[in-house]
């Protein structure tokens, strides 16, 4: 299928023309038909799918068909996403498009200051891009109208769920007209975000594209078996050895991003940590600075990361296995994107052991396991296995020296 045949307008095409795309890809191939015939929708697609395009194309020919008919002070169009970088991903996607129309557009979010917000509202927009706690502030101090909705776009539902957002966009739910078409996307479909657009979606039409568990082509999986305690020292001999470079690595916390990020900057290495206790603007500086190759190495947490969206990025690394194997694809969906070859580096110590059969099993992927590394899992007696008489002579041996060196650390404490 070619964009001409979803018959969209001239100027859309223009546009596509010009950024090189050939033919859509399969989310929007199977969204823009169901959007331009009015119809809500629940859109299951992950990241690198071409979703955001799904949604938008579709959103700028409706108000491109609907022309002056439309009050230019009045917003036709909102949509809610649960990060800053996320907004702006989608403000450069409606730039692109509609770059041959008069279509306008604003973003709106927490951690900046609230009055040119305020001040752009004033003078009115097409689409409204906004997080949800900064949205419900414009509204509870009158200045955010939302009664002339046409469209109303819930994006990564389950990440506003995990940030907490969801009873706040349910209150703005609340704001629109009843006769809006609502388009909700998710990279996973967890219960309360099911709940979610069954309460307010009208019939929609569920959309899914390929298993969440593909990964791409491109991509070259390798496995690390290292023990917890060595990780850090493992990350930091592949960083040099190997000179990497535009290196993103994913920890389970924001503290552990933290720590991560102060050993490797302690050890000579340009990092940065990128998560959700991070302002906005530190977070938007960080992003930028890796973009710009300043930054060798973000590391980042899982939910801060949707907000990262670089075509090139040429390595992943997961230095903590998540335990969810749907984030573990994600994860990875961040490299080997637009054709670019890619590489995916996971890192398993002997507690995540079931994390990554869960994972493997998952995602049917079957990566190269390096052994040939200096922090290999040590291997344990089993239980019940006798021991050589060698090694009962050294551990007692061990055992005689610690005892010999306590005591002499307990007269020193004495004296």
């Amino acid at each position: 299928m070619t964009f001409e045949e979803l018959k969209l307008n001239k100027t859309i095409l223009r546009a596509i023309d010009e950024l090189g795309y050939e033919e859509p890809t399969p989310i929007q191939e199977k969204v823009i038909p169901v959007i331009m015939v009015e119809k809500d929708i629940i859109g299951c697609a992950q990241t690198g799918t071409g979703k955001t395009a799904a949604f938008a194309m579709p959103i700028i020919h409706y108000l491109h068909k609907i022309g002056n008919v439309k009050n230019s002070k009045k917003a036709k169009v909102l949509i809610i996403t649960p990060t800053r970088e996320l907004a702006q991903q989608i403000a450069d996607n409606f730039k692109l498009f509609a770059k041959y129309t008069n279509i306008t557009h604003l973003t709106i979010y927490g951690g900046v200051s609230i009055k040119p917000q305020i001040e752009q509202l004033k003078k009115g927009a097409d689409i409204i891009i906004g997080t949800p706690g900064r949205l419900l502030d414009l509204h509870k101090q009158n200045h955010l109208d939302l009664n002339h909705l046409h469209f109303l776009v819930l994006d990564e539902a389950d990440l506003m769920l995990d940030m907490g957002f969801i009873d706040d966009v349910k209150k703005i739910i609340h704001l629109t007209p009843e006769t809006r078409q609502t388009l909700l996307f998710s990279a996973t479909m967890p219960l309360p975000v099911r709940e979610l657009a069954h309460q307010f979606l009208k019939q929609p039409q569920y959309i899914t594209v390929d298993s969440v568990s593909s990964t791409a082509k491109t991509v070259k999986h390798y496995i690390y078996f290292v023990e917890k305690g060595d990780k850090k020292k493992l990350l930091y001999h592949l960083i040099r050895n190997e000179k990497l470079k535009d290196v993103l690595v994913f920890t389970r916390t924001k503290n552990g991003a933290d720590i991560l990020a102060e050993f490797l900057i302690k050890n000579g290495i340009n990092a940065t940590a990128f998560h959700g206790d991070k302002s906005q603007s530190a977070r938007q500086e960080a992003l930028e600075a890796f973009k710009r190759k300043e930054t060798t190495v973000l590391v980042a947490t899982d939910i801060a990361a949707r907000g990262i969206d670089i075509d090139s990025l040429p390595i992943v690394i997961n230095y903590d296995l998540p335990n969810i194997p749907e984030t573990f694809v994600h994860r990875i969906g961040r490299t080997g994107r637009a054709g670019n070859e890619g590489k995916a580096i996971s890192f398993c110590d002997k507690s995540e052991k079931t994390y990554w059969e869960a994972i493997v099993k998952f995602s049917k992927l079957y990566p190269k396991t390096i052994t040939d590394h200096p922090f290999p899992w040590k291997e344990k007696p089993k239980k019940g296995e006798v021991m050589s008489k060698k090694d009962l002579k050294n551990k007692s041996k061990n055992s005689s020296s610690r005892k010999s060196e306590n005591s002499k650390k307990n007269k020193k404490r004495w004296y």
